[in-house]
């Protein structure tokens, strides 16, 4: 079992900046892949950006560039810095693990956070 806590949301400008947090209820290292996803008013959610334990990165197209992920292990947490803040960012943000174990993989997510940017 992983808990998932986000932290960080808000409300900002455009071309403002907002950091999320995700605490995580164990190691980070025990976990294969830590990631963020947004889910906007009537939209899918979608993958924002995600890291595993190599550090290895990856990003969505649309935040390339604006956003980066990185991970604490010492704290157990990951967080997502956007910069450059659109709009169409605007959504609740929800931190994902993903676990691998030799009984399959198991996702976990949090409550999510709400992101709102204002034109």
């Amino acid at each position: 079992q992983v808990q998932l806590v986000e932290s960080g949301g808000g409300l900002v400008q455009a071309g403002g900046s907002l950091r999320l947090s995700c605490a995580a209820s164990r190691s980070l290292l025990s976990i294969a892949v830590m990631g963020w996803y947004r889910q906007a008013p009537g939209k899918q959610r979608e993958l924002v950006a995600a890291i595993n334990t190599d550090s290895h990165t990856e990003y969505a197209a649309s935040v390339a560039g604006r956003f980066t992920i990185s991970r604490d292990n010492a704290k157990n947490t990951v967080s997502l810095q956007m910069t450059s803040l659109k709009p169409d960012d605007t959504a609740v943000y929800y931190c994902n693990a993903v676990v691998l174990s030799g009984r399959g993989t198991n996702v976990y997510w949090g409550q999510g956070t709400q992101v709102t940017v204002s034109s």
